[in-house]
């Protein structure tokens, strides 16, 4: 790896932060050669902070350490990309991240749907939603709903019409996040097991 730390006359190069397992963006640093070496030696993600003109441990003060995980150089050598394993907060105003936003996991559309469902579920008495009516109607009639679903899939699986296949995949999905809330669990924790699974 082969940084040009030379491109700016201040000898630094941004260093983007990203937590290895949800990659959320936590913050923004700068290294000079000395904070790369420091870093790679010690395996906590240290910069030069340009107000207090000195390397800096991420952490030295709070105890909220960068653990270093995997670093990347980008296609120009002058910009890296820092996984990490954060412990505790990142920001210095005690938030996950520089963007006060929480670092979680998120599955893009789907961890929005998850939180619809949620929403639908809690607010039960003020809609009259097909997720509400549904829960309404107890954990047996939901989990009956994943199997109907689950059987369709498997019919629209043999036949040739892609559009029908889809469609009833997605069905299958939205009635299993719906029974993995009326489980009390989240797709998270579906993961959690599959991530185990690969690592055994």
């Amino acid at each position: 790896m082969t940084i040009d730390f030379n491109k700016n006359k201040d000898g630094l190069v941004p260093a983007i932060i990203q937590d290895a397992k949800t990659k959320n963006v936590l913050m923004l640093g700068y290294m000079n050669a000395e904070a790369f070496e420091k870093t790679k030696e010690t395996g906590l993600v240290t910069f030069f902070s340009r107000t207090k003109n000195r390397l800096w441990t991420k952490g030295e003060e709070s105890g909220n350490v960068l653990k270093l995980v995997d670093i990347k150089l980008d296609c120009d050598n002058d910009t890296l990309l820092i996984s990490v394993n954060p412990k505790g907060p990142t920001c210095h105003k005690g938030t996950d991240t520089c963007w006060d936003e929480d670092n979680v996991q998120s599955y893009g559309f789907l961890s929005h749907l998850e939180q619809i469902i949620s929403s639908r579920v809690e607010n039960a008495d003020s809609n009259k939603s097909y997720v509400a009516s549904l829960f309404e109607k107890g954990i047996n009639k939901i989990a009956q709903k994943v199997g109907e679903e689950a059987v369709e899939v498997v019919i629209e699986a043999k036949d040739n019409n892609d559009e029908l296949f889809l469609n009833e995949s997605a069905d299958l999905m939205f009635h299993y996040m719906m029974l993995l809330k009326a489980k009390g669990f989240q797709l998270q924790d579906v993961m959690t097991v599959l991530e185990n699974r690969h690592k055994s």
